[in-house]
């Protein structure tokens, strides 16, 4: 290929990028997105999760405890006390063991770990069995938050119920005034970046509907706020996803700024804007967004959802089950990929 061929190769090649590029920006916001998102009177909303979504939450729970980062194991490999010995699994999911190295058991069961120990063993052994039994299930924790009167990471050695974490956490709130302030009325559980169900906390503890006493996973948030709180939520990728104290006057630009802004995967360009009370949805191109100097910075309203998706999506589809975070089981995770 002569030079100047080459040249024309290259510089067809970028123009096809840079129409790429543009082409995957958002659009500006319409007239009609940015009148959904004007500024009116909060109303506070007091639905719960129905039966449907709590089913849809617990769904696809896992039945056997996989091993994670921080458990405290002990591998034993028989005939061969060389071998065997107490661990401590590391920040990347790994134990080193004599003779075969680092080997990784994160996100294993005990079962899988020691069958994989095998394995790695029997290309220096002959017939190795090794089994491994977790001592410290330090990883498996659910950190709760709010009006509670020990809040933080409570540990548990298998998978916790929503009333063992109310009943390790003390599950009376702490100040406010007033007993309506004071109140538990609800809690929300957060679960990874694209999860959250609000529960009727007084239902659940005066005994009339145990259905509300959920399983819950490891790395679950659970949330308690005041009863008189209004809230938006922040989730996706972003620093620290959430719920977050809607303000007076809180903007879009607020409530990102207060969930640490997104992360190097989150996709900048095509932020989802839900406002589930009158069915709007817009997407936002955050640099767009800052060079208009806070001239569309619409002001919040309780239950608005910013979503931040990865930036490796060529194309997401969000799904908002009932428009609804008091009431359904916000999916933005069941995205659809083309």
């Amino acid at each position: 290929m002569l030079a100047s061929d080459l040249a024309e190769y290259l510089l067809a090649a970028l123009i096809s990028i840079m129409i790429a590029a543009c082409a995957s920006q958002a659009p500006p916001p319409s007239p009609a997105d940015l009148h959904a998102f004007r500024k009116s009177p909060r109303e506070k909303v007091n639905a719960f999760a129905d039966l449907e979504a709590l089913a849809q939450f617990e769904a696809d729970e896992p039945t056997h405890y996989t091993i994670g980062n921080g458990d405290e194991i002990t591998v034993n490999v028989w005939g061969h006390e060389d071998l065997s010995g107490r661990h401590t699994v590391s920040p990347d999911g790994y134990v080193v063991l004599p003779v075969i190295g680092p080997q990784r058991v994160a996100g294993l069961t005990s079962l899988a770990a020691g069958q994989s120990l095998s394995e790695a063993l029997a290309l220096y052994y002959v017939g190795p069995v090794a089994t491994v039994e977790v001592n410290n299930y330090a990883s498996n924790y659910v950190l709760i938050l709010g009006r509670v009167t020990n809040p933080g990471a409570l540990h548990f050695d298998g998978q916790p119920m929503l009333l063992d974490v109310l009943a390790r956490a003390g599950a009376l709130p702490v100040g406010g005034i007033g007993a309506d302030k004071a109140a538990l009325n609800r809690c929300a559980i957060f679960r990874g970046r694209d999860e959250v169900i609000w529960i009727n906390l007084k239902a659940l503890l005066r005994g009339r509907d145990l259905s509300l006493n959920l399983p819950l996973r490891r790395g679950d948030v659970v949330s308690i706020p005041d009863s008189d709180d209004q809230q938006v939520y922040v989730l996706g990728f972003v620093n620290r996803p959430g719920a977050y104290r809607l303000t007076p006057d809180m903007t879009f630009m607020d409530a990102l700024a207060q969930a640490g802004g997104p992360t190097e995967e989150g996709a900048r360009w095509k932020i989802t804007l839900a406002r589930p009370s009158s069915n709007a949805q817009m997407t936002i191109d955050l640099e767009q967004y800052v060079r208009s100097r806070g001239e569309k910075n619409m002001t919040l309203e309780e239950g608005d959802i910013i979503y931040v998706p990865q930036r490796t999506a060529a194309k997401v589809g969000y799904v908002l089950q009932q428009l609804n975070p008091l009431t359904q089981t916000i999916l933005f995770g069941a995205a659809i990929f083309k």
